[in-house]
């Protein structure tokens, strides 16, 4: 699957060669803030836990994976969205309930490029009637992420503690159904 540019946005699937480009997202305390209390991931990390586990939801062909995202008009990297089945590592993935995700540089914040990439993505998905619902999750104090959701049309469905091979926490669900 491939995705047009957006207004101000270009994307592409990330693969293991991406690794140096996930590190250094990933070295900001205040991007890193709700993920991991703000620590920065090692490189040992992303090459041993993060690289194998985005290679496990890594689909080309139906779109899953995480996006880069880069702004047309410089190529800058800004950050990425994460697409992959909701509740895909557990017992009983999601198939048709799409969970969508992002991260992107401190520098990027407040300029709506996060609403702009997923809004994007998830449109270019949704032309695929298997996909019924998509979701978001965030920690439940993470307003910028629920303002993204927000800002894509998804309505706050509850708030629970998700419970994740590599991290538990209170999170706000929010989802769309897919038109």
């Amino acid at each position: 699957m491939k995705i047009n540019n957006s207004a101000r946005l270009s994307y592409r699937l990330m693969s293991a060669d991406d690794a140096e480009l996930l590190y250094q997202l990933d070295q900001d305390p205040e991007v890193m803030r709700f993920i991991s209390d703000g620590s920065p991931s090692s490189r040992e990390t992303i090459t041993n836990v993060l690289v194998p586990r985005m290679q496990k939801y890594l689909n080309p062909t139906k779109g899953w994976g995480l996006w880069q995202v880069n702004i047309t008009e410089t190529d800058q990297y800004i950050g990425w969205v994460l697409v992959r089945p909701m509740n895909f590592f557990s017992a009983l993935p999601e198939f048709d309930n799409l969970e969508l995700g992002w991260r992107f540089f401190q520098t990027s914040w407040g300029k709506g490029f996060a609403s702009e990439a997923a809004q994007h993505i998830k449109n270019a998905l949704a032309a695929n009637t298997q996909y019924k619902k998509f979701s978001a999750i965030a920690d439940e104090e993470n307003l910028g992420s629920i303002g993204v959701m927000k800002n894509i049309g998804m309505s706050y469905v509850k708030t629970y503690l998700h419970v994740d091979p590599l991290f538990e926490c209170n999170v706000a669900y929010y989802q769309l159904q897919n038109a």
